[in-house]
């Protein structure tokens, strides 16, 4: 459409024949470049006349938008195509001594009328097809419904820095002008418009066409990061017709003045956007790569598992033994869940070792550098010890944090950590979490930040007192210096919307949404779920997606629960609660509701529950409670 990208390092509001100014966006590392107007533009038609045909491939289009002086060609390799056939058809003529003619040589098309009629009964056919699909239910879900209808929001895609783009997704808000293909239009061919983002949410942008000012009749979602959205730019680089929709053409009888004042100064995706979002969802592991995975039967331990196969980043991984390949784990490639071969062995972890002495063929250890590092611990002064209290999340119950207890120092500065009052005698549910990990929390952390601990098991006296549990155990509390207290910018904001992995069954992703937020700590619920299932994750954690990633990796996403299945919640809490639990790995412990119950068993009690939440977007003191 317009040639001249240039870049610019300010915050350019677009020009609009609109007296509305759009918001200021916060200036990111990137920018969009700039939409110039250097004279080179194609005029558009007026709804009465301007079309062509062109005389390589047949293709109707814009005639001003057609190649070369004559416009009897779509596109430049169509003249080139021409040309080259021209000379063929010449030197057979020469050969059959015939004379030489131009025309009649190249490939016949039919006359236009015909591929009008042709093209009124392909319309015909699409539109008995319509009437069919209609008349059988959609399952599906669309993002797009879900958000219009509940005036959702999402959260934006710089929250997740592990996600496609999410390191190099720039400024692209609203305001944002793309071509994009018209689907209201009457031509046989495929034809574009330029479209403007009105609202974004994840990788999915809600468009506009071009010229319908506040008319939302015809908006649209669509993925951003698809191969359905292109710069301002690219039909005139690709030979691609511009044509404004048929319900506005007859709204201005000067496309190209319209668009030059609405573009000028406008901005766009970068010329190589598309070429970045592949790039960015070009993954290093590779299916056969051996690496070490926690046992999910035994979180104390990990075992061999084979890359089997890598969606978006996601591994489904199958533990070496499994002949049948059905023994399986889901994680992201950067979950601190997996290590290389021989991890376990340098730092001290238990490791279940393989029946199999040896690699089956074409399989082959992932480089170490593949990993996520952890950040470097000094062990040299005071440090963790076995027996010291914390508060942790529990792996097999992630919707509660617990009263938890060291039970050994590892290397390199990795805990094992059990959940008092719930362990193993062989102590076969300890788990491991690193020193920096976000997910454990010094003495005291749950009753500052008004989060409700889950006790010990068997622990009755009620409401739980730190300061009598460790009297009564004769224990210590793990220094508050020794704590990750690091709160990154993350950006998310309580009822923001995206798409999170179930971690009790990993390989489901869901639809969910943020509720709580404490510094980095954020409570996830699942839509249409009971509250119960809502899970606590740290604000970097590999398992969280912004919407739209399922469509654009190609994963599946599990819709939220139909109505009637939250109908029948409320009645059945307790056996859908066990049904889901059994999903996971087979040590599910006991829920802080029925851990209530068992222990309290009608008497009255306490929980330490806050009124309100302190949402913390920034650096901050992780564990000095602060007024709302």
């Amino acid at each position: 459409m317009f040639d001249g990208y240039d870049s610019c390092s300010e915050d350019t509001s677009s020009s609009s024949s609109s007296d509305e100014s759009e918001e200021e966006v916060a200036p990111l590392p990137s920018s969009l470049p700039i939409i110039k107007n250097n004279g080179q533009v194609y005029t558009y038609p007026d709804g009465k006349s301007g079309m062509a045909t062109c005389e390589m491939c047949g293709m109707v289009g814009v005639r001003d938008a057609f190649y070369s002086k004559t416009k009897r060609f779509c596109s430049v390799s169509c003249s080139r195509s021409y040309s080259s056939n021209s000379k063929k058809a010449s030197i057979l003529a020469r050969l059959q001594g015939k004379p030489p003619t131009k025309k009649a040589k190249v490939l016949q098309k039919q006359p236009l009328v015909a591929k009008l009629a042709a093209y009124a009964q392909y319309q015909a056919t699409l539109q008995n097809q319509a009437k069919t699909k209609a008349a059988v239910p959609v399952e599906g879900f669309s993002w797009g419904n879900y958000i219009n209808s509940n005036s959702f929001t999402a959260a934006p895609v710089t929250c997740f820095k592990h996600a496609p783009m999410g390191t190099c997704w720039g400024d692209i808000s609203e305001g944002v002008r793309v071509e994009v293909l018209n689907t209201d239009c009457s031509l046989p061919t495929k034809v574009f418009w330029i479209a403007g983002i009105v609202k974004l949410a994840g990788y999915n942008a809600l468009l506009r066409y071009e010229g319908f000012e506040n008319d939302s009749s015809l908006d649209f979602w669509c993925n951003v990061c698809g191969s359905d959205i292109h710069p301002v730019g690219w039909c005139a680089t690709s030979g691609k017709p511009l044509v404004p929709p048929r319900s506005i053409q007859h709204k201005y009888t000067n496309w190209k003045a319209f668009l030059v004042k609405r573009l000028t100064g406008a901005k766009t995706l970068p010329p190589d956007f598309s070429q970045k979002v592949s790039e960015s969802m070009q993954y290093p592991f590779k299916t056969s790569m051996r690496v070490e995975v926690v046992d999910k039967t035994h979180l104390c331990r990990t075992r061999v598992a084979v890359v089997e196969s890598v969606i978006g980043g996601r591994l489904r991984l199958v533990y070496e033994e499994s002949e049948d390949k059905t023994d399986d784990f889901w994680c992201h490639m950067y979950s601190p869940l997996i290590h290389h071969i021989g991890w376990s062995r340098s730092i001290g972890h238990r490791f279940k070792r393989s029946d199999i002495t040896k690699k089956q063929e074409g399989h082959f250890d992932a480089p170490p550098h593949l990993f996520m590092k952890v950040k470097e611990v000094d062990t040299a002064g005071e440090w963790f010890k076995e027996g010291m209290k914390l508060e942790a999340i529990d792996p097999l119950n992630l919707s509660a944090i617990c009263v938890a207890t060291i039970r050994k120092v590892l290397a390199d500065g990795f805990l094992m950590i059990g959940i008092d009052g719930s362990e193993a005698a062989d102590g076969s549910d300890w788990f491991c979490y690193h020193a920096t990990s976000p997910s454990i929390f010094p003495v005291g952390f749950c009753e500052i930040n008004m989060i409700e601990l889950t006790p010990p098991r068997g622990y009755a006296k009620l409401p739980f007192k730190w300061f009598d549990y460790l009297r009564e155990t004769d224990s210590i509390a793990a220094p508050v210096k020794l704590f990750n207290k690091e709160v990154p910018n993350h950006g998310f904001h309580v009822g923001m919307k995206l798409e999170a992995v179930d971690l009790m069954e990993p390989r489901l992703v869901c639809v969910a949404t943020v509720t709580r937020i404490i510094h980095r700590l954020l409570r996830i619920h699942f839509d249409g779920w009971e509250d119960e299932y809502d899970q606590w994750v740290d604000c970097e954690s590999p398992d969280l997606y912004p919407v739209g990633w399922c469509q654009l990796t190609g994963y599946q996403l599990q819709p939220p629960a139909p109505q009637s299945s939250r109908d029948s919640q409320s009645s059945s809490s307790k056996q859908k609660k066990k049904a889901k639990s059994q999903q996971y790995k087979g040590h599910k412990k006991m829920t802080s509701l029925q851990l209530k119950e068992e222990l309290l068993d009608g008497e009255e009690y306490s929980f330490l529950q806050g009124a309100s939440d302190q949402e913390s977007n920034g650096s901050a003191s992780y564990y000095i409670k602060q007024e709302p």
